[in-house]
């Protein structure tokens, strides 16, 4: 799909359809909105009086051949008070209204700002929105339900800084795509994407990036002595493997912070011995979300080049219940030294990560952040609607929210008080793998975690509700949805 800047105005541009957006106080209309109404001899006025155009988020009002306008149809998208307006409704709007159009034989589209919100910001977002609103999760499907977008023209934008609009358009481009990769590995079936499979992806995507790869084979990750992420793949035939990548800047501080991105990569999760209900276990390839979001983030950074080295850690392995696989009541002791009684198998994800995540330590790296599809209690505590942020110290936890409020998406901070640690205490070993007290599942995850960070500033980000959508969005497909990859790369950037 094509995406530009168009230089004509917007009224002579020849399109399939022409999108911009109304806020709900509006009943006299102005700027180009003014125009159109005027040269439509106040039909929109008439659509706002009579209820059928109210502004109100997300509704979406086609008309067809409006007069004044080159283009075939307008589509006007609701949206909202225009007090609580932002980047990431921008983003949202540009998404729903390509999905609303795609199905119906559109093929070129004009994206009209309105006045005031034309700026670089504003221009990321739009085309955040149409790369990440253009994503099908129909990939193995004979026929697909929906066309192709050949081509979108962004108008009403500010001119005057073309060369901030085009390397902001060219950023959220990247960001957006790379959020889509992480997707699209997601979405893969099991069969289609074991760790062997999932580490030739994450390499080819390396090289092709410029970053640096490493890949550690059965044999390697034995030597380094990694038992808890051998404990959670000796049930399976398919071998794990732990992936590292690297970026480092031209010209790194000496004793600067290095940024490690550790992510669970469970390929397909059974739960072991300690089965999970057959019930939707098909979404169980899911499981390697967090891997994928850590290879999106580290595919947009090679991109946009941040200051600080940034090295990614994904153990990835399947949770099988064969002959060797480990039992409730093993002990495994991690890379660390540090041994763990396996109370449920299907607390595996906090075991492999806390391999990755002393490995990515002796790495080097001086900051960490954690992504996992970890625990079925956030949603419990969090609904699909945030995710769960986890984090030591505070301070460092309040930088990652204030970039993932910048860029739009929603996550809320959990606590991790000591109270907690007791929960994770064994009788037989140093801590267990799942919590002795009833409820506050997410928050003893989190601390088995932090059991492995010696205090190295470290967020954990439980997306466990928020990384798949069963039900699709007006501006999302149903599917993997690619969340936290924005905030680590705004987070990166800054850092």
């Amino acid at each position: 799909m094509q995406i530009g800047f168009a230089t004509e105005p917007y009224s002579e541009l020849r399109a399939d359809a022409l999108i911009t957006y109304v806020f709900d106080t509006e009943n006299k209309f102005d700027g180009a909105l003014a125009d159109i109404n005027r040269e439509m001899n106040g039909r929109l006025e008439s659509l706002a009086a009579s209820g059928e155009l109210t502004g109100k988020p997300l509704e979406f009002v086609l008309v067809h051949f409006p007069q004044g306008l080159s283009a075939q149809r307008l589509l006007l998208v609701g949206a909202g008070e225009p007090a609580k307006f932002s980047a990431a409704d921008l983003r949202k709007i540009a998404g729903a209204a390509l999905r609303y159009l795609k199905p119906r034989g559109v093929k070129k589209t004009i994206f009209l700002a309105r006045e005031g919100e034309g700026g670089p910001d504003a221009a990321q977002a739009v085309v955040e929105g149409i790369v990440l609103g253009d994503f099908e999760s129909d990939k193995y499907r004979s026929e697909k339900k929906n066309q192709e977008i050949e081509s979108v023209s962004l108008a009403g934008f500010d001119a005057g800084r073309g060369g901030d609009l085009i390397s902001a358009a060219e950023q959220g481009r990247i960001i957006a795509e790379s959020q889509n990769f992480a997707r699209d590995l997601i979405n893969e079936p099991a069969n289609r994407l074991t760790p062997r499979m999932l580490a030739a992806r994450a390499e080819a995507m390396a090289r092709d990036a410029g970053l640096s790869v490493e890949i550690l084979d059965e044999r390697k990750i034995a030597e380094l002595k990694m038992g808890a992420l051998i404990g959670v793949a000796q049930g399976s035939i398919e071998p794990p493997r732990m992936i590292v990548l690297r970026y480092t800047p031209k010209n790194p501080r000496p004793g600067g912070p290095v940024l490690g991105l550790v992510g669970k990569a469970v390929t397909f999760d059974t739960g072991g011995i300690s089965i999970k209900p057959a019930n939707n276990m098909e979404k169980m390839k899911y499981d390697m979300g967090g891997g994928a979001t850590m290879l999106g983030a580290m595919r947009a950074l090679a991109a946009l080049k941040p200051s600080i080295p940034v090295m990614a850690v994904i153990p990835a392995t399947e949770n099988m219940p064969g002959g060797r696989a480990q039992k409730p009541g093993d002990v495994q002791v991690a890379m660390s030294g540090k041994t763990i009684e396996v109370i449920n198998t299907d607390a595996e994800g906090r075991l492999i990560l806390a391999d990755g995540i002393f490995y990515a330590r002796k790495l080097g790296c001086t900051h960490l952040i954690d992504a996992a599809t970890l625990t079925g209690a956030i949603e419990v505590a969090l609904s699909n609607v945030n995710v769960g942020a986890f984090g030591t110290p505070r301070e460092y936890l309040d930088q990652f929210l204030a970039s993932a409020k910048a860029v739009g998406e929603k996550m809320w901070p959990m606590p991790i008080d000591d109270e907690y640690e007791e929960m994770i205490k064994s009788n037989i070993a140093d801590i267990r793998n799942t919590g002795s007290g009833k409820g506050g599942g997410a928050i003893t995850a989190a601390w088995f975690l932090k059991e492995f960070t010696d205090d190295t500033p470290w967020i954990h980000l439980d997306i466990a509700a928020t990384c798949w959508v069963d039900e699709g969005r007006a501006w999302l497909a149903k599917g993997p949805t690619g969340v936290a990859i924005r905030s680590i790369i705004d987070f990166a950037m800054k850092m």
